[in-house]
Formats: structure tokens, sequence, C-alpha cells
């Protein structure tokens, strides 16, 4: 697999060298809410083996952790601990992929230390673009901030950075996120298709990315959203298309992206949870009573073919195609070196392939993703809502959005790139 650390930040490469160091132990902490499981340490690390011989020897009572621990979050009712995160530690195995054992088959995507890499490597992208943004709704110093599908927890943990007066929540169906995190952070084990058991009217901002093919009822998901939103919060999703396009005739129906658009979204129907949020967001968003919707459109290259020729209208001269074509890169890695993650599952145990056919399948893909004259990009969509009532102030438009900057976002791609070998 390629170097994916290679041009990330700071951030990112402290998120999964933390996840790295992370040592079971069981703490829990009431956090003012019933969660289904509630614990974020518990979990050896996602490229360990659960017979680690650190896990093994390890003794509680030689680490005195505070009962606050950022890292701990809320009830484990009805439980024993060390049952519990033996329970949710009992990871599947498939294909040589790792997967999540809370609420088994919930979830079609691995949680294993590569899929981590990638996701982080994901949130790079998301970064780059909202040109550094962390989100789009207007913030005004929130106080309570819930993060639905966590993942390695980035976003999260860079969120309560930015705003340490605010406690950010992240939840997800596996504790792989790290250990160490600001105090002001904390990672549960949750699953958003069930009842949530927050408090109602409670958060100021609910944030929400790369949920498509988790929710089996969108509708019933923005309800709950709009539910425990305080009035004149925000909540915002940002997902993408699963379905790669073009503005020329680089892809017709024969092509394979189109093949591969109509596989992933059939499965999707197969499996009752839509890969097709991201044009549906607004639309969704508005029916569950959400008020000044914004909806913002971008496009993700599945590779670096953006050249001069494809300059995009604007102001900044040749900025657009060369920020178009460093997304197509880092697309094309991500697609190149995680396809197998995202399809494998869906492929066999839903689709009902053999092993065999879903890796010629997956090599065809490959084999696309380095076809340069190939114009083909994945659709973006940024939705944001706020909940009527509170104080409400103007909607910022998105290009002078309030959300907080991380970092300058810079070209690491050479003029002369040509893509994968």
């Amino acid at each position: 697999m390629a170097d994916l650390t290679r041009g990330l930040t700071p951030a990112m490469e402290a998120s999964s060298s933390a996840a790295s160091q992370t040592t079971p132990s069981i703490h829990t902490e009431h956090s003012g809410h019933d969660s289904a499981l509630s614990l974020a340490d518990t979990i050896p690390d996602s490229g360990q083996q659960e017979e680690d011989s650190v896990a093994d020897n390890y003794d509680e009572e030689d680490h005195d952790f505070d009962d606050n621990d950022s890292a701990f979050g809320g009830s484990l009712i009805g439980c024993d601990t060390d049952t519990l995160a033996s329970y949710i530690t009992d990871y599947r195995y498939e294909n040589g992929r790792r997967y999540h054992a809370y609420r088994d088959g919930e979830y079609w995507g691995p949680n294993d230390e590569h899929s981590s890499d990638l996701q982080d490597l994901a949130h790079h992208m998301y970064l780059m673009t909202l040109e550094g943004l962390l989100h789009l709704a207007p913030l005004h110093s929130p106080h309570n901030i819930l993060d639905l599908g966590t993942g390695t927890g980035i976003w999260a943990i860079e969120m309560a950075d930015a705003y340490p007066s605010a406690h950010v929540i992240g939840t997800d169906l596996s504790p792989i996120q790290p250990l160490f995190v600001p105090p002001n952070c904390a990672f549960e084990i949750e699953d958003l298709n069930l009842s949530w058991t927050y408090p109602k009217n409670h958060f100021d901002f609910i944030h929400i990315r790369e949920l498509f093919g988790c929710v089996a009822d969108w509708d019933d998901f923005f309800s709950q959203a709009f539910e425990h939103t305080k009035p004149g919060g925000y909540v915002e999703i940002l997902e993408h298309s699963v379905w790669p396009v073009a503005d020329d005739d680089t892809i017709n129906e024969e092509s394979f992206f189109t093949t591969w658009g109509k596989t992933v979204v059939g499965l999707g129907e197969k499996f009752g949870k839509s890969f097709t949020i991201w044009e549906e967001s607004k639309e969704r968003m508005e029916k569950a009573g959400f008020v000044d919707v914004v909806e913002t459109r971008y496009k993700w290259p599945m590779n670096g073919w953006p050249s001069p020729e494809h300059r995009t209208h604007g102001n900044d001269g040749d900025k657009p195609w060369r920020r178009l074509r460093e997304l197509g890169v880092w697309n094309q890695l991500r697609l190149y070196d995680g396809v197998e993650g995202f399809m494998i599952r869906l492929l066999t145990v839903i689709g009902g392939w053999s092993y065999e056919a879903a890796q010629v399948f997956l090599a065809h893909m490959r084999a696309e993703l380095k076809d340069l004259k190939i114009h083909a990009y994945l659709d973006v969509t940024v939705v944001y809502g706020r909940k009527p009532g509170g104080n409400p102030r103007p909607a910022v438009p998105s290009s002078t959005s309030t959300g907080y900057s991380v970092r300058p976002m810079v070209s690491t791609i050479p003029e002369d790139y040509q893509g994968l070998p």
C-alpha cells in the first residue's frame, strides 16, 4: 500500500499515532444521557490482534486515570465493563478485513488500520474542499456539538480544539478513536439508526459526514436530528456521490464508471441503506423542518486529469484547476487503495458475488482510475440548515463562512504529475 501519511497534516498524524498507542482499560463517566454503549478506550489498537501481549499483561491498577478522563463517554447500564469490552472487540473477520462487532452487519465498511488511514485521508480532502474550514454553517459560540459516524474521531478532535468552550461528542459503531483527546471531547459507541438517547433541544451543532449507505430511514434520521438540535442550532451534512460522471463525452452508458455507479447504488438499495443521500439532503432537511437551508456543490475528480484547459469560472486565475487536480490525485489514491474495503462486503455478502468475481471487478476499477483521458468526477454536497427559534443570525454565504480555518491549503502535487504508474 502507498504511504498515506505523506502530505497529511500533523493533527492527522497525531490522530493515527495516538490510536496506535491505545491500551485497553475500563473507565466510565455519565454524560447526561443513557447511551447504548459508551466507552472509548476499551479497544485494542486497530492494528493489533486481540491477543496482543500488551493487552494480556495490562494492569489497570498501575494506571490511575482520572474519572473525568475525556476519552470516556457515558453510561454502561446493565453491563459488566469487562464483558462489554470483550463484546465490542469481538470483531468479525471477512476476506482478510476486520469489521465492527457491535450491531454486527449494520455497516459495510471495515474498521481496521487501513480503513482508518483512508478515513483520515478523506478528512484531508474535505478540508481542501472547504479551504481549511471544519464547517460551513455559521456557528456562534456553540456549547454542545455532536459528530455522528465519527470514524477515527479526527474531525471531532479538531473541532474540540477549535471551540475549547464546547463539549464535543463523537459517536460510532467502532471504538477506533485515539485515547488521548482534548478534555472537551468524548467518544461513544452508538447506532444512529436506533432512537437517540440524548436530551431534546440540546445540540448547537450536529455534524454528519459520509453516512451514505449507513442510514435505513433518512427522514426519521433528520427528524431525530431536528428534535435534538437546540432552537437556533444547525445541522450540517457532507456527502459525495458514488457514481462517477463527466461533463464531456469521456463517460457514456457503456463506460465502466457507469457500471460501477449502477452497481453501488443497486447494492445500497438491496442492503436497505441508500447511497444517494448527497442529492437528497437539502429536500429532506427542509421536510424535517429546518430553515435557511443552504446547499453548496463541489467536484472530486477521479484522478489528476484537470489541467489549464479545465479552468473554472472565478477570479482566482489558475487556482481552481490546480485545486481540482490535487483533489483528484488524493481521490485517486483513496479509491485505488480503498476500493476493496469499500466494496468487498457489499459485493460478496449483499450482492452474493464470489470473492474471485469481486476481485476482477475491483481490478477493473483500479485500471479505470489510472486513465487520465476519462474526465470523471464525483459530485460532493455540503448542506446545512437551522432549527427555527432561538436568536437566529443571518446565514453566511459559504465563501465567507465563520467556520474555523484549520490551516492554509497548499498544493503538494508536482507540475508534471502523470498519475499512478
